[in-house]
């Protein structure tokens, strides 16, 4: 009696289903259920189709999907620090710190053809991957990943921006100065030169802002794995 009575069956020990183990309990095997048809999980409401996909009638766009207020753009700095800065660095040059580690340089959002992309097409390209970027889409949420678009037009702004786009009776320092008066050397404004550990698949044509701009055209004739070529874009999409 004394051995029955200290016999016990806690909650911990009790039957259950683990994540992606089978099981006897259902037919199929599966421990892990299926949606049921015919509903709508929370969170999975696409009520607009250019909010989750990046994509107006099947082509990316130049527009936001909700206003690009200073909380935004500072939750897209946020964000873009967090997931963005170990491949495209700090100010967006593709210049990250991995690239010292001897990873391939990373888009440069300041040379002639990322300045060209439409706005959604950052949301687009962090939703599904391209090159040898991986998706973000698990990691970031929608509305982060848009916020981090806007913020990506900040950055461009910052690097090409005019006296005409400074607000009338604004003071403007040379960043020269300013790297002076903070005690840092005048080359600290200067461009960020990119690490002998760089690894390049292509050619490239000069420098802007401290990084490579936009590769060469290969010629044809290529050999297989010369060149790491993006995946294919939806139909219709901006090139």
């Amino acid at each position: 009696m004394l051995l029955a009575a200290g016999c016990r069956q806690d909650m911990q020990n009790q039957p259950r289903m683990f994540p992606q183990r089978g099981t006897t309990l259902f037919a199929d095997g599966r421990s892990v259920r299926p949606q049921v048809e015919h509903t709508v999980a929370r969170g999975q409401l696409y009520e607009s189709d250019y909010f989750y996909t990046g994509l107006m009638n099947g082509k990316e766009a130049d527009v936001m999907p909700f206003p690009a207020t200073m909380q935004v753009l500072d939750r897209g700095q946020e964000r873009f620090n967090v997931y963005c800065t170990p491949c495209h660095s700090r100010v967006g040059n593709g210049a990250g710190m991995i690239v010292e580690r001897g990873y391939k340089p990373a888009g440069n959002f300041h040379d002639p053809k990322r300045l060209a992309e439409p706005l959604s097409h950052y949301f687009y390209v962090m939703t599904n991957g391209y090159g040898a970027m991986p998706d973000y889409r698990a990691q970031i949420a929608p509305a982060d990943r848009w916020a981090i678009a806007a913020y990506i037009r900040a950055l461009q702004l910052s690097q090409n921006a005019t006296l005409a786009d400074v607000p009338a009776g604004t003071q403007v320092q040379n960043l020269t100065d300013v790297a002076q008066g903070l005690g840092e050397p005048a080359s600290y404004a200067g461009p960020w030169p990119m690490p002998a550990t760089a690894v390049y698949g292509q050619k490239t044509i000069g420098i802007v802002a401290g990084a490579p701009a936009e590769p060469v055209p290969q010629p044809a004739g290529k050999t297989k794995g010369e060149t790491m070529q993006p995946p294919a874009r939806p139909s219709g999409a901006h090139k």
